[in-house]
């Protein structure tokens, strides 16, 4: 059978490609064909759009590049009606995503989607499109199902979250080979992860690095992103005591005492390693405010609100500033406040369903359109 996968970030191009890989498993004539990134690449089939060219930030980001997205929109449309997929699998990226749904329900082809929109954070009015325009839904999210189920009416298999798998299947890593491969010394390594996008990167490394010489007692290490080549990071490195590692996010925070996080995917990986971490989040001043009008959370990290409680410390906005993060680091490297995070951590990991989200998805999926045939 053919498989159109769409991914339109980092995070999804880690979850696409558990997916393809599980597929295959349960079908072994499986053609994939996708929007996504290194990884889905690196499972085989043909990658027709890589995610870096597909990410802006924010809503005046988002406008300012409206003429790139509508061409993009109707190269994925054209690229569909060449390929004729059995099945279209979204994943997360709703802005586009939702639009080729529609687009793909009208002409008939089966729309899966894989990672929920976060409509229970922000315009749950997608609903109505989604009961339209996806045939099958599977989130990753334990309080997803009850949202979608009882308050919307609308079925969704909850197949717990596939970062577990991610993380599981790594082989460990042996610390001192780690250390000397990549100039770092015995220290404690407090690691930094300002996220995947330019523009985020640029708006909370600066930050973040703003603390390294408070405490020397520690190396910092940058989590550079797949999408972002080294020179891009080299102009917010001004000291000996910071160092920056690209491709290895999971093997530095196995071996991390602490993290400053960008708010995403990231806090929950770093939770999932058992990292103290500090939760970081800066944008435009407009798409801030606009944010604040139309999303309604008590908290921005999925650690939080997974958890309903504030377990890890959020810095938003102007509270994200070099006076608060040092505040809060000094915190999160004290042995009490750490002992108390573990146990959430570890609370966290059982309410997320242990592992084999790939697989189940993978085996509903490939069910789903053999009943049809």
């Amino acid at each position: 059978m053919k498989y159109y996968l769409i991914a339109g970030e980092a995070s999804g191009d880690l979850h696409g490609a558990n997916l393809i890989a599980a597929i295959r498993k349960k079908d072994a004539e499986a053609h994939f064909r996708y929007w996504g990134g290194d990884l889905m690449q690196a499972e085989g089939g043909t990658l027709v759009k890589h995610y870096r060219e597909l990410a802006f930030m924010g809503f005046v980001e988002v406008i300012f590049n409206l003429r790139t997205i509508f061409k993009n929109l109707a190269l994925c449309k054209k690229d569909i009606e060449g390929f004729r997929p059995d099945v279209i699998i979204f994943i997360d990226y709703p802005g586009f995503n939702m639009r080729i749904a529609e687009w793909a329900k009208k002409n008939g082809f089966a729309t899966h989607y894989y990672i929920s929109p976060q409509i229970w954070a922000w315009r749950e009015g997608r609903i109505k499109a989604i009961k339209r325009d996806v045939d099958a839904m599977y989130v990753i999210l334990p309080f997803e199902k009850e949202f979608y189920e009882k308050k919307h009416n609308f079925p969704v298999n909850f197949v717990g979250h596939p970062l577990i798998d991610a993380i599981v299947k790594r082989e460990q890593v042996d610390p001192e080979i780690f250390r000397k491969e990549n100039g770092l010394d015995d220290r404690p390594i407090i690691a930094l992860l300002p996220g995947s996008r330019k523009q985020e990167i640029s708006k909370m490394l600066q930050v973040m690095l703003s603390v390294t010489e408070d405490f020397s007692d520690y190396q910092f290490v940058i989590a550079g992103a797949p999408s972002q080549a080294a020179s891009f990071y080299s102009g917010f490195i001004q000291n000996n005591n910071v160092h920056l590692l690209l491709n290895k996010t999971y093997d530095l925070l196995s071996l991390s005492t602490a993290a400053l996080v960008t708010s995403g995917t990231a806090t929950l990986e770093t939770a999932l390693y058992k990292v103290p971490q500090v939760v970081c989040y800066k944008s435009s001043r407009v798409s801030y405010e606009i944010a604040k009008r139309v999303i309604n959370l008590k908290y921005i990290s999925l650690v939080n609100l997974i958890l309903n409680k504030p377990v890890v410390t959020e810095l938003i906005q102007s509270n994200f500033n070099t006076k608060r993060l040092k505040e809060e680091l000094t915190k999160i490297l004290d042995d009490y406040h750490r002992a108390v995070l573990f146990l959430d951590y570890y609370d966290l990991e059982n309410d997320l369903g242990g592992k084999g989200a790939s697989k189940k998805t993978a085996k509903l999926i490939v069910e789903s359109i053999l009943k049809t045939k």
